[in-house]
Order: structure tokens, then C-alpha cells, then sequence
């Protein structure tokens, strides 16, 4: 884990300015994003979990720390790791995740407070609290700066309930998270209310239908970071599908009019002299 990565990753969360932390789902989406000019990435458990042919939260540790690795190794940009609930059920395996992470070359990750069991889908505060600590305790421990997120789950889940999201990302605050997070936020005042509830670095899921504000706008309202999560991915995909269906369904190639050439892909992802 290098430390200037590290030091750089903690430093953008303090700008005046909120920065963008896109999500790549492989090495070649990395490539891209970096050469765009981003500061930093973040990988997308579900955007990894779609190349596997998989839904989401239905790849283990291992695979997804070899996914990490190969990501952080192919830019020089500081990655962040969604290492979703912590991939253990003891707190000493989610401390061994956060270290594992760490080895894998990310700069900074995150933990959820989703249990994975649809009849339960939220741990209790008690035990969630617990699960940050043993997370924060692993990464303090580490030989450079470690940038944990804690993420409160609610409004994934139809939990709409707003006070108790702020309860949660309040005693993960306590509990020494660096930064805080809750995806699904739908609208401008719920961001300010969690922005003005803490007193950490705040991000915030962009990239779902409805939710239109800008990078200056959410400055402006406080937030640091930005992410987009899957969205991404799945505008990808998206793209992919319509134009599967457009030849299984109508016989017709139009898609191929807004598609990149391959002279610009060859030129993107090996910007090198000819």
C-alpha cells in the first residue's frame, strides 16, 4: 500500500471541492477512467460481480481482492476498495479483510451495514458499531494511511428512515470511520441533513434516475466525495442490450453509429507514439 497513494486519496476528502470517484468494473474501464483525468477510483462489487456473470454479492473474498489487486496495479491512480459488508462473520475475519484489502493495494475501502439476508437486511446498530471498530482497528494498525468509509445501508433496502441513517453514520463516526456514506439518498435536503448531521467527510451516490446535481452543486452543500456505484456498469450493459436487441429483434446494426471507434479505443488505451 503505497503511502503517497494514501496520503493523496485522504487529501482529496478535504479539498473545497467535492471530487467525482468514478467505479471501473475491470482493468480496461481503469485505463480509461485515469486517462480521463480522474483523481481516483473506486471499484463496483456488482460491476466486477456482471463480468463474472454473476449478480451482485455473490463473489467471495478472494476473487474480489484478485480483482482489487489487478486494478490498483493497472494505473497510478489511488484505489478504494467496496469490500461490501466486510465478507466475514467474526470481527476478527472483517479485521483480516481490511488487511487483506490493504495488501491487495488499496489505498482506502468500505463496510456496510447490510446483512445480505432479505428477512433481516440491516444489522443491528449494536453489532454494525462493532463491525466498524474492527474494521477501523485493522486499518489503524496498517504501516500507511488507511481511508475507511462506513456505509449505512437503510435506503437500499426500503428503509427510508432518514433519522435512523443518521443515528448509524453518527456512531460510525464515534466508532472512527473516515468518511461516511449512505447510498439513496433521493433529494437535496436529505443530503444536507446527513452533510450537517456529521462532522466527517461525507460521499454521495450520483448516477440514479431523478437525483440531478452537479459537482458544484453537492460542493456547495458540503459533500466531499462522489461516487456512482454500479451506474456506470450498467450504462454499459445498458448499451450492450439495446444493441443485442435491436439485431436478435429488428435485424438492423444501428447501434454501431455511437459506437467508439477502434482507432480511438487503441488510442485510449495505449496513448503512446506511434
Amino acid at each position: 500500500m503505497p503511502t503517497q497513494k494514501s496520503e493523496t486519496f485522504r487529501a482529496l476528502h478535504h479539498a473545497p471541492r467535492a471530487f467525482i470517484l468514478p467505479n471501473p468494473w475491470d482493468i480496461g474501464t481503469a485505463k480509461l477512467l485515469a486517462g480521463m483525468g480522474f483523481q481516483a477510483l473506486a471499484t463496483t462489487s456488482a460491476g466486477y460481480a456482471y463480468t463474472r456473470g454473476l449478480s451482485d454479492y455473490q463473489v467471495g473474498r478472494d476473487q474480489m481482492l484478485a480483482h482489487i489487486k489487478e486494478l490498483a496495479a493497472a494505473t497510478d491512480l489511488p484505489v478504494s476498495a467496496d469490500m461490501e459488508s466486510g465478507y466475514a462473520d467474526t470481527l476478527d475475519g472483517i479485521a483480516e479483510t481490511y488487511r487483506l484489502t490493504a495488501q491487495a493495494g488499496a489505498v482506502g475501502a468500505s463496510i456496510e451495514d447490510a446483512t445480505g439476508r432479505a428477512d433481516d437486511p440491516i444489522f443491528d446498530l449494536a453489532e454494525a458499531v462493532d463491525r466498524v471498530t474492527a474494521a477501523v482497528e485493522a486499518v489503524r494498525a496498517l504501516p500507511a494511511p488507511f481511508t475507511l468509509t462506513a456505509r449505512a445501508e437503510n435506503h437500499l433496502h426500503g428503509r427510508s428512515d432518514l433519522n435512523d441513517t443518521i443515528r448509524r453514520l453518527q456512531a460510525y463516526q464515534e466508532a472512527g470511520a473516515d468518511v461516511l456514506y449512505a447510498p439513496g439518498l433521493r433529494t437535496r435536503e436529505e443530503i444536507q441533513a446527513v452533510v450537517s448531521s456529521v462532522d466527517r467527510p461525507v460521499n454521495v451516490l450520483m448516477g440514479a434516475p431523478g437525483l440531478r446535481l452537479s459537482v458544484d452543486e453537492l460542493s456547495e452543500m458540503g459533500v466531499k466525495r462522489i461516487s456512482v456505484g454500479s451506474a456506470l456498469s450498467r450504462a454499459a450493459f445498458g448499451a450492450f442490450l439495446r444493441a443485442g436487441r435491436e439485431m436478435a429483434e429488428r435485424g438492423t446494426f444501428t447501434f454501431g453509429e455511437d459506437a467508439v471507434s477502434y482507432a480511438d479505443m487503441a488510442r485510449l488505451l495505449d496513448p503512446r507514439p506511434s
